[in-house]
């Protein structure tokens, strides 16, 4: 089989069922931001040593592959098509945030990324995610999708947020305060 068809030649591509849209169709859109997400993950993952963290990230690029499926799959005739985002999903997500945050200090103000690669490496995935949490209500108002998407994705990004800070209190990093000019 070849990767290459030649049917998005055009600016168009398939959805699952054979739907074709164009390539800036807000479903496309959304699921390409989950893919570019994902594939970010890949290096956080890539470059972080925590076998915690490393297992609770190939979980979260499992969903969110299993969450790209379900926005490339239109619903057909009022039938919703399934969403294998479950609520221990997003609990999870909870859990693993409540356990690194429970050696970190109270956040007192505004952080800026940076500090090591791996952090800022975790924020990008962050605002990666919001922007995907973006596009998918964009979708949803136009095509509603499963309310449960949407929550995990907003906890999915207080997750890297999250891990952000747990990876620079590992590391012995010291978080970079934002300060205004005053």
């Amino acid at each position: 089989m070849k990767i290459y068809t030649k049917t998005g030649d055009q600016g168009e591509t398939g959805l699952f069922g054979g739907q074709r849209v164009k390539k800036s169709h807000d479903r496309i859109e959304a699921y390409g931001t989950l893919d570019e997400l994902n594939a970010f993950i890949g290096l956080l993952r890539d470059h972080i040593s925590l076998e915690a963290e490393k297992a609770v990230l190939s979980t979260i690029q499992n969903r969110l592959f299993s969450l790209g499926a379900y926005l490339a799959t239109p619903p057909k005739e009022d039938k919703e098509v399934a969403l294998d985002i479950l609520e221990e999903d997003v609990e999870l997500l909870e859990k693993e945030m409540d356990r690194m945050d429970a050696t970190l200090q109270p956040l007192r103000n505004f952080i800026l990324p940076g500090g090591h690669p791996q952090v800022s490496y975790a924020h990008l995935a962050r605002t990666i995610c919001r922007r995907a949490e973006r596009q998918c209500v964009r979708m949803h108002i136009e095509t509603p999708i499963n309310a449960r998407a949407l929550h995990y994705l907003n906890r999915l990004s207080d997750y890297f947020f999250v891990l952000a800070r747990y990876l620079s209190h590992e590391l012995g990093v010291e978080e970079i305060a934002w300060k205004g000019r005053n």
